[in-house]
Order: structure tokens, then C-alpha cells, then sequence
């Protein structure tokens, strides 16, 4: 490549951030009262604990306390002030390209008592390593997909990651968002996506889509009456139909991107909601064929025939990190009694709430089960029941982690009789009801479990 194109290159991608900076300043995204606290929000909380996916990744616990937390692009700073609630004792930075939203979300965490444990600053992804720090975990939502290449964007952020930190970032989906692909080209077609042209624009749209008949595509799958509220539409216009340098993207182009950048794939953060087979009337009798190609598939291979299959999900919504040479890690369910005697409990934070802790004296007080995934419901596709016994063991997690075999003790003396045989229950006999309570709740991640060495 040459210099002239080289400078031509850096002259559209300058050009390119302005304009973006302008849409912005405009409309600053998300437009989120700054007095809406994500407190009760558990689900938001989940996915920006740096404890769920540092879990995932490395099967262990973490505190953060002390950590430090980049939020690339983050606008307003909602999703600042979910980092900072989320992740308690640790610090949040935040940056974005334009100054209206880092005036907003100054104010948003200065007003939800966080203004000494944060920062931010007027700066583009791109020019992130002149902060001169690294960061333990990096949230980069809904920006990613307006890089030219995204592999560049992931490798600015690699460069301020620390070894062992976690990257969340996301994608608009090719397939699931092709009809505001659609109106995005229309309305450039009608010259509406111009330089300083969405104050004309968006009374324009709303218009045109107001006039065009049910029964048309574009209106049928593309529109929602809430639009046509001139008091609520610009965040939601400005986002999809008129949304400048908007791109859909598929799996096999993300784990593309992450290889040229030097990061390894962890998961989807809706990792639950991604299984090929949930498509399936009976999931535990998949066809023959196709359950033997699972098995031996890669995590791009399943992402991939999901996506084919059923591509509901908005965003392509992930964790990476620093390709690591991590030990080979044993499964839960292939787990011996001795393998979870050793081991370390934890419920997770963002069920330590005092909804779930009444919830949960109610359910051993009275004998009954409880539902919890009413209090966490991300993981699971499906309601998740647990008895008043297992209820038990997880308020025994609730001021610390415990050793498996403190919650066996407890099991021991609160059941010490088989009820079937009337024999006094062996310590083995606790320890494999212990361990079937645990493993059924560590696949959604409502407790962790650490193995012991």
C-alpha cells in the first residue's frame, strides 16, 4: 500500500468519526433518565459482573475489588454505572468520541454517588493506549460494528488489556437485522442519512413509513407505532433506521476478526440462548446425523448452524481474551465425589439481593420450593425450581464462598435420616445429594464452584 492511500485511508476514517461525533452530540445515546438505577436490573448485572465471564474463561473466582474497568464508547454511561454496581470496589473509565455524552454521564455517575470511582474522557477507540493503563475487564457495546475493519478495533483494546482480562464486545447480526439494513439504504436513497440532516430527517421517516401500506415489508418487520411518539422517537431512529455507518455482520466474520486480533472466542453472553439444540422438539433425542456432527463441532460450528437455523438474537453479544495457555478443565458433570470434595462453593453475586434472601427464608420457613429463576432468568431458557432443602445450602453462601464439604456437614445434620430406608444417611449419600444440587444450579451459574488442587 502506498502513502497516498494510506493517508486517504486515515482521512475518510477522521471524516468518519466526525460525522459520528455529530450524530452523537445530537443524539446522545442511550438516552436513559440519569436517575434510573440498573439496581434492580439482575440480568444487566450478570453480564457486566467481571465475575461471570472470568469464571467462565478460568473456572475460578474473582473479586473486584481494586480492578479496573474500561467502558469503550460509553455514551451516556449507563452501562458505566452498571459496571460500577455491578463490580464493587473496582474503577470504571470511560471514553467516547463525543463530548455531550461524556457531559451526560459525568453528571449520570456523579448522581448515583460514584463520581470518586470514576473517570472519563473525550477520546476514540483508537487512541485508547494514551491513558496509559490496563484494564481488567473492557466493555465495548454497540460500537464495534462501525470500525471499517473490526479486527483493528479488537487489537486497540488487546493493547490496553491486561493478560488475564476479558473483553466484552458485540456485533450487529447480518441476518436478523436486514430489514434496517434495508431502510438505512432507502432513506440514503431519499438523501436523508446527509451530513446535519437528522433533525429534517427524522419527521421525514416517520412520515413515509406512516403513509406506506401494513402489508409492506419494510413496514411489517421495520416499524413500531412507538416511533411515530415525537417525544420518544429519535433514540430508536437514530439507532436503526438512520443510523450512520451501520453493518451486519455473521459468526464465522467474528471469529475471524478475533483470530487476526490475537483473542480467543469465550462465549456468547447469552451463551444459554445460543444451543442448536433448544431448536428441537425432543433436545435429548436430536436427529442421528446431525447429534453426531455436534459432538465433534466446533464453537463456531454451533454458533454458526444456530444462527442459520434461528437468527432471533439482535446482536452477536461476546466475551474474548487473551489466548492463554490455560489447563485442560474437567467438566462438572464428569466430576468424581473426589474431585468435589476438594472444591469451593460460591452463590453469585448478583442473587445477594434482599428480594431473594425473603424469598428464600419464606421457602425454608414454609417448607416449599422456589423459583429462582425469577430473581436471575438469563441463564435459563426454562423456570429453575429448587426445593427447600437446596434453598439451604445457598444462604449458607451468602456472606462468603464455602467448602463443599461445609455444605455436606449442613446437609448431613439437616437430613440425617434416608427417608426411604430409615438408615441414618452416610456421608457419601450427602455429599452425591450435595453434588446433584450443585451441578443442576453451575450450569446456569447460579452457584461456582472452584476445584480444589
Amino acid at each position: 500500500m502506498d502513502i497516498s492511500q494510506t493517508d486517504s485511508q486515515t482521512d475518510a476514517q477522521s471524516e468518519f468519526l466526525e460525522k459520528m461525533r455529530r450524530q452523537f452530540d445530537f443524539g446522545p445515546y442511550p438516552r436513559t433518565p440519569i436517575e434510573e438505577s440498573p439496581t434492580d436490573n439482575s440480568n444487566e448485572l450478570f453480564i457486566h459482573n467481571l465475575l461471570t465471564p472470568y469464571y467462565l474463561h478460568h473456572h475460578k473466582f474473582i473479586n473486584t475489588e481494586g480492578k479496573v474497568l474500561l467502558d469503550a464508547g460509553c455514551g451516556t454511561g449507563y452501562k458505566a454505572l452498571i459496571l460500577a454496581t455491578a463490580n464493587p470496589g473496582a474503577r470504571v473509565v470511560g471514553i467516547d468520541i463525543s463530548p455531550k455524552s461524556i457531559e451526560l454521564a459525568e453528571q449520570r455517575l456523579e448522581y448515583h454517588g460514584f463520581k470518586d470511582k470514576v473517570e472519563f474522557h473525550v477520546l476514540a477507540i483508537e487512541e485508547v493506549a494514551k491513558l496509559e493503563m490496563k484494564f481488567d475487564y473492557i466493555n465495548c457495546d454497540e460500537v464495534l460494528y462501525f470500525f471499517d475493519d473490526i479486527a483493528n478495533g479488537l487489537a486497540a483494546l488487546k493493547s490496553v488489556l491486561k493478560p488475564q482480562g476479558i473483553i466484552r464486545s458485540n456485533l450487529h447480526s447480518l441476518l436478523q437485522r436486514q430489514i434496517f439494513f434495508r431502510a438505512q439504504e432507502l432513506f440514503g436513497l431519499m438523501g436523508l442519512m446527509e451530513e446535519f440532516s437528522e433533525e429534517m430527517a427524522i419527521p421525514i421517516v416517520v412520515e413515509t413509513m406512516k403513509a406506506l401500506g401494513s402489508w409492506v415489508d419494510i413496514k411489517k418487520y421495520g416499524w413500531n407505532p412507538a416511533y411515530e411518539v415525537e417525544e420518544k422517537n429519535m433514540e430508536a431512529l437514530l439507532a436503526n433506521h438512520l443510523l450512520q455507518g451501520d453493518k451486519g455482520y455473521r459468526v464465522t466474520e467474528l471469529f475471524e476478526g478475533l483470530k487476526r486480533a490475537g483473542l480467543e472466542f469465550v462465549a456468547m453472553t447469552n451463551w444459554r440462548q445460543w444451543d442448536v439444540a433448544d431448536l428441537f422438539n425432543e433436545p435429548d433425542n436430536l436427529p442421528s446425523y446431525l447429534a453426531m456432527g455436534l459432538a465433534d463441532s466446533s464453537q463456531e460450528t454451533r454458533l454458526t448452524l444456530y444462527e442459520l437455523m434461528n437468527p432471533v438474537h439482535r446482536l452477536l453479544d461476546f466475551w474474548c481474551a487473551n489466548s492463554l495457555d490455560i489447563p485442560d478443565y474437567l467438566p462438572i458433570p464428569d466430576w468424581s465425589l473426589q474431585d468435589w470434595q476438594t472444591s469451593q462453593v460460591a452463590l453469585h453475586p448478583q442473587l445477594k439481593t434482599d428480594k431473594f434472601k425473603q424469598a428464600a427464608i419464606e421457602a425454608i420457613n414454609q417448607n416449599k420450593p422456589l423459583m429462582i429463576s425469577e430473581f436471575l432468568s438469563l441463564p435459563a431458557l426454562k423456570p429453575v425450581t429448587v426445593d427447600a432443602s437446596v434453598v439451604n445450602l445457598l444462604l449458607k453462601l451468602w456472606d462468603a464462598p464455602q467448602s463443599f464439604e461445609a455444605l455436606a456437614d449442613l446437609w448431613q445434620h439437616t437430613h440425617p435420616v434416608n427417608w426411604v430406608t430409615l438408615e441414618p444417611i452416610s456421608r457419601d449419600e450427602a455429599r452425591q445429594k450435595v453434588a446433584d444440587a450443585l451441578g443442576k444450579l453451575e450450569v446456569f451459574l447460579y452457584v461456582l464452584v472452584e476445584r480444589g488442587h
